[in-house]
């Protein structure tokens, strides 16, 4: 049991002085590269545009889990939907490692809930999509790496310093562009309610026609419930996520006659060399397009 070599990125090739890291997506990929640049090999478990809530890992990776010197993965219950990931560690003998080479780069995040009947206990996994939270999830990693590789402890941090102050200006900056949308344009509606950290962030309203990517999708209550919302408020526009089927999506726009604005990133980057492959660039590819179609 384990997971499919990813497009972003991958250990072949790889130094034995390198530091050996795996994540479980490329937004945690690109991140742990932008901390250790030439210091380390990583390889991401969910390849670029696949979702990662229900993954199916294959047998010919457990390799790559089983040599890493550390292995980051989200937490908050991303990484869980059909047990994939406890598996995987499992079947790899790395089961006794967590806290001292396995861990949850999300630790220190405040959790927002789901809340949809039966769920209300459950946590919504997408924090990355709230910058600071992002911050946290880099200083998580950074202190981890340090700690496995102290040699190169100086260049983490710095790296980590660099990253952070690049990703802190774009924070600044969305939160004065957003605070412009007028109250009842600011919702924001997606397929997937992925955008609650986000939102709480940024001063917006999220709203979506499913809650998390392992319920049923497009029923005909979820249809029925957002496009009351959508009549009820001002909605210039609406968004559709890069890593989910657009079907329900246009459908909602057909029904009420709002239009699609852009695709916008959630759970994973875009192919390499395209906007958005980066965890910065999409997120700044994010919050132009949503500040760009909630203000016309």
């Amino acid at each position: 049991m384990v997971f499919a070599l990813s497009a972003c990125g991958s250990s072949s090739g790889s130094t034995n002085n390198k530091l050996k890291v795996v994540v479980t997506n490329s937004i945690l990929y690109d991140m742990a590269k932008e901390i250790g640049k030439d210091h380390v090999d990583v390889h991401s478990i969910v390849p670029i545009g696949t979702d990662p809530h229900e993954y199916e890992p294959l047998p010919t990776d457990a390799k790559s889990v089983a040599k890493a010197n550390l292995i980051f993965y989200n937490g908050l219950n991303l990484e869980v939907g059909n047990g994939w990931f406890k598996k995987m560690i499992d079947s790899a003998g790395r089961s006794s490692d967590y806290n001292k080479n396995i861990f949850a780069v999300s630790k220190g995040v405040t959790a927002i809930h789901l809340n949809s009947e039966g769920q209300e206990k459950q946590i919504d996994p997408h924090a990355w999509l709230d910058i600071q939270n992002g911050i946290k999830y880099i200083r998580n990693m950074e202190k981890q790496m340090a700690k496995q590789d102290p040699n190169h402890g100086d260049a983490y941090h710095k790296n980590a310093d660099a990253y952070v102050k690049k990703l802190e200006d774009l924070d600044k900056e969305a939160k004065e562009k957003m605070a412009a949308i007028p109250e009842q344009q600011s919702y924001l509606i997606t397929s997937e309610g992925a955008f609650k950290y986000f939102s709480r962030a940024y001063g917006l309203h999220p709203e979506y026609i499913w809650e998390i990517n392992t319920e049923e999708q497009g029923t005909p209550d979820q249809m029925k419930r957002i496009i009351g919302i959508i009549k009820k408020h001002k909605v210039p526009h609406l968004f559709v996520e890069t890593s989910v089927n657009p079907k329900s999506m246009d459908t909602l726009s057909k029904e009420t006659g709002i239009k699609i604005y852009s695709k916008i990133f959630t759970d994973s980057l875009a192919k390499k060399g395209k906007d958005g492959d980066t965890y910065y660039g999409m997120m700044k590819w994010n919050l132009d397009h949503i500040y760009d179609g909630l203000s016309n």
